[in-house]
């Protein structure tokens, strides 16, 4: 096997079509990243001159250390061929990471949780990190489905409350344009400061629209009420599925968030869009995992498994009442490559606990 860097953006994408992946492997992630200043790796394994597996790397800059970031990768050409190609990758990988001056290498994989994945792991001498960057725990929606079908897997008062919105005149409007963003971030900077997070600033938002803009896959959607915007999401369309990656909302009792996603939904279809992911929830409660792996559609109940503590409760309220089910990603991991990653360790452990994540 050999490692090189793959420059063809056709390459790259027809070999993650239709495999287990979100759009941070994409190749617009990976201009994303570039145009943010950040240093990025494409990289390939190949087995006599075919591709079994990519890899997006990111060298992340901070004050507390650099390191080199995978989210959610690699992918594999086949899941049974982790065993091989991942401890021929993490070799690589670290050796990138001191000629980098990387403190750590951190992977958030988009391998499912359980006990084989995290051994694989541990034989490679990673530990969980203390803090993850993407999500590990997404809200999935399949919309393969008819319209009727999927409306009727809402949860009776999202349902009501959706035709309450278009009783009470909201309206749904779409936009490609740049000028779109800034109205979502006018919401976006509010909402910000009401739930009391640390948003992205204006200038990655801009950046994030521009990169997936050149492929029509990003949408900005606006609910407007009595000509006001009060509730706008960033959509991404990748492969068949759809992203909530980004959303914002005016506080009030008009319910145009709801009409907003059944909307998104709607477009999504029309796009030939298989799945819906609302991206990330609260934690589930840790003697209900089993329980909510094994269970179908349909049987989650967020006040019996969630986390009512965790700053996303009420998000994840929301998200969970459009039907759909948990999926769980492998936690984020880390290889330690020197000894300042212990800073960070500590910073970032700090940080947990101050946001209650």
């Amino acid at each position: 096997m050999e490692i090189k860097e793959i420059k063809e953006k056709s390459l790259w994408e027809n070999f993650l079509k239709g495999k287990e992946k979100t759009f941070l492997q994409s190749w617009q992630w990976g201009n994303f990243q570039r145009n943010l200043g950040e240093k990025i790796f494409r990289l390939g394994v190949f087995e006599k001159e075919k591709l079994k597996a990519v890899c997006l790397v990111i060298k992340i800059k901070a004050r507390r250390g650099n390191f080199l970031f995978v989210p959610h990768g690699p992918i594999f050409d086949q899941e049974k061929e982790k065993f091989k190609i991942l401890p021929f990758l993490i070799s690589f990988l670290k050796n990138l990471s001191v000629k980098e001056k990387a403190c750590f290498l951190r992977i958030a994989p988009i391998l499912a949780r359980n006990r084989e994945n995290e051994n694989l792991f541990r034989k490679l001498s990673f530990r969980e990190a203390p803090i993850h960057i993407h999500p590990e725990l997404t809200w999935e929606i399949d919309i393969s489905r008819n319209e009727e079908e999927i409306f009727s897997s809402f949860r009776k008062t999202h349902r009501n409350l959706i035709r309450r919105a278009i009783k009470e005149g909201v309206k749904i409007g779409v936009s490609k344009e740049i000028e779109a963003v800034e109205i979502f971030n006018n919401l976006y900077q509010q909402t910000a400061q009401r739930h009391h997070f640390v948003p992205f600033s204006k200038e990655f938002l801009e950046k994030e629209f521009l990169s997936f803009k050149e492929d029509d896959s990003l949408l900005v959607f606006l609910g407007k009420y009595q000509g006001k915007v009060i509730s706008s999401a960033m959509i991404i369309f990748y492969d068949q599925t759809a992203y909530y990656h980004q959303g914002a909302s005016l506080e009030g009792k008009i319910p145009a968030s709801y009409l907003l996603q059944w909307e998104v939904i709607k477009e999504s279809k029309k796009r030939n869009c298989q799945k819906y992911n609302m991206w990330g929830i609260a934690p589930i409660k840790n003697e209900r995992i089993e329980e909510v792996l094994n269970s179908s559609e349909g049987k989650f109940n967020p006040y019996n498994y969630l986390e009512k503590n965790h700053p996303w409760f009420g998000l994840s309220l929301f998200k969970t009442g459009f039907g759909g089910k948990p999926k769980f990603y492998l936690k984020t991991q880390d290889l330690i490559i020197s000894k300042f990653y212990w800073l960070n360790w500590l910073v970032e452990k700090i940080r947990k606990k101050k946001r209650r994540l």
